[in-house]
């Protein structure tokens, strides 16, 4: 903080007046999820392994600027507790729109995913998105290539597993994945109506 407020030649009460603390300048500095795929991205419909390629490529892009802050960054955003956190609620709008962008990666793909799993895909996504921002943040690679190589392979497996959700015997399995997905995303101290013990 005090780096910052000297940076941007102000005292460090003002640089605090902006920001209430580090968790609140740590959920302001890097986005939630990556950019939409944008006016170049929009006219042709493309497979949804590409367009999500494009899309976690993009963030990387995005974020590239503050990789040396990744690490700290994720140490204040880790804890649920934490306003900085991805799931906390003064981030509900920017998870908000980084699902909605995913929403775009998967409407603009030119097959639709299954019934089942059209709702539920872009979240999916957004926390495939996650899980690649903490391997990024942890990258030593010039330039974070392993990462880069990383969303290269997993855009096109992501999206067979999408594919396989349309074989006539995967309609369990994907309600059982939404039943999960029910389960995190309710109270964390109840699931489906059991005390979960601590």
């Amino acid at each position: 903080m005090r780096r910052i407020a000297t940076e941007a030649g102000v005292s460090l009460g003002n640089a605090y007046y902006y920001f209430a603390s580090k968790d609140d300048l740590g959920a302001r500095a890097l986005p939630a999820g990556p950019p939409g795929p944008g006016p170049a991205a929009a006219p042709a419909r493309r497979a949804l392994s590409t367009n999500l390629r494009i899309a976690l490529h993009t963030g990387l892009d995005v974020m590239a600027p503050y990789q040396g802050f990744g690490s700290t960054f994720v140490q204040v955003a880790l804890p649920m507790s934490s306003t900085a956190s991805p799931f906390s609620a003064e981030s509900t709008d920017a998870r908000a729109m980084a699902i909605d962008l995913m929403g775009q990666v998967v409407q603009t793909s030119r097959r639709r995913p299954p019934a089942l799993l059209q709702d539920r895909l872009p979240t999916l996504l957004w926390l495939a998105y996650l899980a690649i921002t903490l391997h990024w943040v942890s990258d030593c690679s010039p330039g974070q290539t392993r990462t880069r190589v990383l969303v290269d392979r997993a855009a096109p497996l992501i999206s067979r597993l999408v594919n396989l959700a349309r074989l006539p015997r995967s309609g369990r399995l994907v309600a059982e994945m939404n039943a999960l997905m029910d389960i995190a995303a309710s109270d964390p101290a109840v699931a489906d109506g059991v005390e979960v013990s601590r």
